[in-house]
């Protein structure tokens, strides 16, 4: 397996490149950066509608084909609209992440409180909890700053990401290559 990995090193370089320049592109344009997500989100949608939908086609009989048939719909039509007004979508989107980051906290908080007597230093898990409900709270007070947090917050991953690979790129190059 290292052998294999160490043979193509060269697509961990370029996997690692293309990381830092879409985390440093999405420094620079973070406006469009935030529509290219929701205009890709919108084709996730959609391609998982119509796969729900052939899946729930083709088990003619089964129980759960409703709910194949609602999901695979509600994809599509999902789908469309996010295409056909993405500046709306990516700020639905920053929403969405308001509200699921304020859900995230309130469940943190309840684990935590719940298993006081079971984990120790739940007051992390709690803390953890507060910082999420406090997080959706800004997003939803100013969206806009959100959306850059969101964006910056990517840009970021992908640019430590891409630096991670190209190390480990020339890590695997070495294995490849015999000493001499």
């Amino acid at each position: 397996m290292v052998q294999l990995l160490a043979r193509n090193w060269w697509a961990f370089l370029i996997r690692g490149l293309a990381g830092v320049v879409f985390g440093v592109l999405a420094f620079l344009w973070p406006g469009e950066t935030l529509l290219v997500l929701a205009i890709l989100l919108g084709a996730y949608a959609l391609v998982d509608g119509v796969f729900a939908l052939v899946a729930a086609f083709s088990h003619a009989g089964a129980s759960h084909r409703g709910w194949l048939i609602f999901e695979g719909a509600l994809g599509v039509i999902l789908g469309v609209l996010i295409w056909l007004y993405p500046l709306y979508s990516a700020a639905l989107l920053v929403y969405l992440i308001a509200f699921w980051a304020i859900a995230t906290g309130v469940v943190e908080i309840t684990a935590g409180i719940r298993f006081r007597n079971v984990i120790a230093d739940e007051i992390l898990y709690i803390l953890a909890g507060i910082a999420s409900i406090v997080f959706g709270i800004l997003v939803l007070r100013n969206p806009a700053a959100g959306a850059i947090a969101v964006v910056w917050l990517i840009a970021s991953y992908a640019i430590v990401f891409g630096l991670l690979q190209v190390a480990l790129s020339f890590r695997l190059k070495a294995l490849a290559s015999p000493p001499t």
